[in-house]
């Protein structure tokens, strides 16, 4: 696995207090790509955080708080460390700023700066978090209930059967959980995938994503492996693969990655 000692995760850290673009830390993608067979459809995409801890101070002083979204291009160089975005979200607490406007635009460009790719900012205030907020049901066909064909404890995609069928599918299982690689902490997720061409083993499908249960890659990387597996396993004409993370330190990661560009992720859920 590739060396990220020099990442803030898993380290005592000062919690600043006043506005510091420098705490955030960049990952280079390239790191998982590097451990990846080459999908065999293009692979596109974007991750959405949520932020719920968003909170600065006004012209006059006075505490303002807002959910953040943000979308980060799966084509972007870099992600960014989730420790160091919450550092430097905290670092906006006693910051002040003319309006919420003005503090988006600065999240645009802090952001993009360390992606080294245009990121895309939202604050949205208490008014709207009921409506953007709202918790929905993962779509598709639950595997949940199936019966593993064997206990793997790693991705191979050995692991994924043909039906020998063709056709499309829409899939879901809210059992995958992957680690950190850093602190070895669990990520909890559900994933969803929607694909066309030639068509898994249900039973397969789960047993393969149950394996990643002590897999150590970030949110993006597990995500990745997953759409890089299923198009060098199947023949397949379009793949879409999409978690929804729970949140950690007030942030979930949400990646999508889909050989369709007009693909879009489904909405927040319960454990979110």
């Amino acid at each position: 696995m590739s060396d990220y000692r020099d990442l803030p995760l898993g380290k005592q850290t000062d919690y600043p207090d006043q506005y510091d673009p420098g705490q955030l830390c960049p990952i280079p993608r390239a790191k998982g790509r590097s451990l990846l067979a080459a999908p065999t459809l293009s692979m596109q995409g974007s991750d959405l955080w949520n932020a719920y801890e968003v909170s600065w101070l006004d012209a006059s002083g006075k505490p303002q708080v807002a959910c953040g979204q943000f979308v980060f291009p799966a084509s972007s160089p870099n992600m960014v460390e989730s420790k160091s975005f919450k550092l430097y979200l905290n670092s906006l607490n006693q910051t002040r700023f003319e309006n919420p406007e003005a503090l988006a635009a600065i999240l645009e460009k802090d952001l993009s700066q360390v992606a080294q790719a245009e990121v895309a900012a939202e604050l949205l205030l208490p008014d709207r978090w009921s409506s953007r907020f709202a918790v929905a049901e993962p779509e598709g066909e639950s595997l949940d209930e199936l019966p593993l064909l064997q206990v793997a404890n790693e991705p191979r995609v050995e692991l994924l059967q043909a039906t020998g069928e063709r056709g499309e599918k829409h899939y879901f299982s809210n059992l995958f959980r992957s680690c950190c690689p850093v602190t070895g902490q669990p990520d909890w997720a559900t994933v969803e995938i929607a694909l066309a061409g030639e068509l898994p083993d249900a039973s397969s499908l789960l047993t393969y994503l149950t394996s990643f249960r002590q897999n150590n890659e970030f949110h993006e990387q597990c995500v990745e492996r997953i759409f890089s597996d299923l198009s060098q396993r199947f023949e397949l004409e379009t793949l879409t693969v999409f978690a929804r993370y729970t949140r950690r330190g007030g942030l979930d990661i949400n990646p999508l990655r889909s050989s369709d560009s007009s693909a879009q992720p489904f909405q927040r859920l319960a454990r979110q």
